[in-house]
């Protein structure tokens, strides 16, 4: 059988099995069983296939980091395989360059898109039915906005494979027809009014796809697409949301670290949860601990942001050593192995996955590797709209302050640039910015807030294409000075290639379809 992306969908949708306690419901497939055309039968069958779905989105998390923080310039690794990514010297053959769990999660989604209408069950109502749908279609969705954003043009596959008989050559589709496709899951899914706003069990309503996921999705690829007035209307679906229990942003500063431990906060819109009494761990260890043998890291770059963050809210008298809201994002340790002052220390590592609210490694260390990873929250919501409204023109740039402000204010710092919104003298000081300005302030606090979330390389790629890329040197500016692993010459020189911002197309994929073409700039010079 021939190892392509649709060979992954086909193993995928055949291959694990279904335990039956609330939160190991995410844990899997029917035991013993294939998902064939026979096999649909009861909506429980459609959720296992649905919980398959979220079982591969966890199995992708480790890529999702390193895809969206490693050649951002906030995180580094010294692993010399995942430096590749991060130097821009990726090969289609290497690891990193794998998207087969992905195609996976899509590939279940395609199942119950295609079988679930169709399930005989009485007591499989239409509002559940929809439910189901809607969940699939975000699983999809966010995959293709994943892929694009990675690799810009890849196969679309829309049709659920349950067997090998099925031709295996598809060629690519333009980044466009992906980005159409996705934004039609999304209203398809909205279409019926089904998909959830809360789920029964209080894990569920953060770890399922509910209403506020799918906004939050299109806002997402509104953004990336430079369709800014539907971004805004989608950030503002949430933000301006009555509902008693929709998501919301928290505004205490020390409530901050909440979203993490013990997660599913009140902010939160969509996270892959674990639990360690389920059996359940996402080996997060292997990534940010202080024993890990090659961990993600702060950058120099990325180090000093949180050091000038520290010394200000040092300077405002809010805690002894200056430690709270984001700055519980880092634990530090001398060389010595003693737990030290910020001030003293040369080494950093992220605390958020491996830390509680306790700021200290001998006692606010999480007892199990089983931290939820957030994929959307209001703060993001929030400097989405920000930078689309900075996109808008002048006229919208006091509302995108404003924006700015709140995530500032929450991080314990004052105004952006002293600018207060509501103050009579606000119009002449937001005049005498200028749109990079803006931007430039947006993707700074997006850097603080959302660090090892994997959101940093994309919103940098993000500044590079807009315009038709009028940003592309300050971009390539951004991703030199963040870099720690290889010389600045070459990182300038391989990013004048826009096709270089992209990953190659897996070597597998290539060999096995016909159809496929490889991303140009690895055709000509790998």
């Amino acid at each position: 059988m021939k190892k392509n992306i649709l060979t992954t969908i086909i193993i995928g949708a055949m291959s694990l099995t279904l335990t039956t306690s609330c939160n190991d419901w995410l844990d899997v497939l029917p035991n013993n069983e294939q998902v064939t055309d026979d096999y649909w039968k009861s909506k429980e069958d459609v959720e296992a296939v649905i919980a398959s779905g979220y079982y591969y989105m966890r199995q992708c998390v480790p890529t999702i980091i390193k895809w969206g923080e490693l050649r951002g310039g906030a995180l580094y690794t010294t692993n010399n395989s995942d430096s590749k990514l991060q130097d821009f010297n990726m090969t289609p053959s290497h690891s990193l360059c794998n998207w087969s769990d992905i195609y996976k999660v899509i590939g279940m989604a395609n199942s119950v898109i295609l079988y679930a209408p169709d399930v005989k069950d009485d007591t499989y109502y239409d509002a559940i039915r929809n439910s189901h749908l809607a969940e699939a279609y975000f699983q999809r969705a966010y995959c293709y906005l994943l892929l694009v954003k990675n690799f810009k043009e890849v196969p679309l596959v829309m049709q659920a494979y349950v067997n090998d008989k099925a031709s295996f050559d598809l060629a690519k589709s333009s980044e466009q027809q992906i980005i159409a496709q996705i934004k039609e899951d999304i209203k398809t899914a909205l279409a019926t009014g089904a998909a959830k706003g809360t789920y029964e069990e209080d894990w569920a309503t953060k770890g399922r796809a509910t209403k506020w996921a799918l906004y939050a999705l299109m806002a997402d690829a509104c953004l990336w697409s430079e369709d800014y007035d539907q971004c805004i209307e989608y950030c503002d679906m949430i933000l301006n949301a009555n509902d008693a229990f929709r998501p919301a942003f928290m505004t205490n500063t020390n409530d901050w670290y909440t979203m993490f431990y013990p997660g599913n906060s009140n902010e939160s819109i969509f996270e892959l949860n674990w639990d360690y009494s389920q059996n359940q761990t996402n080996n997060f260890n292997s990534l940010f601990t202080l024993n890990a043998t090659t961990p993600l890291r702060p950058t120099p770059q990325a180090t000093e942001l949180m050091k000038q963050e520290t010394q200000t809210l040092k300077e405002n008298g809010l805690t002894e050593d200056g430690r709270m809201g984001r700055m519980l994002m880092a634990t530090y340790v001398p060389d010595n192995g003693q737990v030290a002052a910020w001030a003293t220390s040369n080494q950093y590592y992220i605390w958020k996955y491996y830390g509680t609210d306790v700021p200290d490694i001998t006692g606010g260390a999480r007892a199990h590797q089983d931290a939820n990873f957030i994929i959307y929250r209001v703060a993001e919501i929030m400097l989405m709209k920000a930078q689309a409204l900075t996109m808008k023109g002048q006229g919208s740039w006091s509302e995108a302050v404003s924006l700015i402000n709140r995530i500032r204010h929450r991080a314990g710092l004052g105004n952006f640039k002293d600018i207060d919104t509501q103050a009579a003298d606000a119009p002449s000081h937001i005049s005498q910015l200028d749109e990079f300005t803006l931007l430039d302030e947006i993707l700074e606090q997006k850097e603080l807030e959302f660090m090892a979330e994997g959101k940093r390389w994309y919103d940098l790629l993000w500044l590079g294409r807009i315009g038709g890329g009028k940003y592309k040197t300050q971009f390539i500016t951004k991703v030199i000075e963040g870099n720690q692993t290889t010389n600045q010459q070459w990182i300038q020189s391989v990013l004048q290639d826009p096709n270089a911002w992209y990953m190659p197309i897996p070597q597998a994929d290539i060999e096995h379809n016909k159809l496929l073409e490889q991303n140009p700039y690895y055709s000509s010079t790998k």
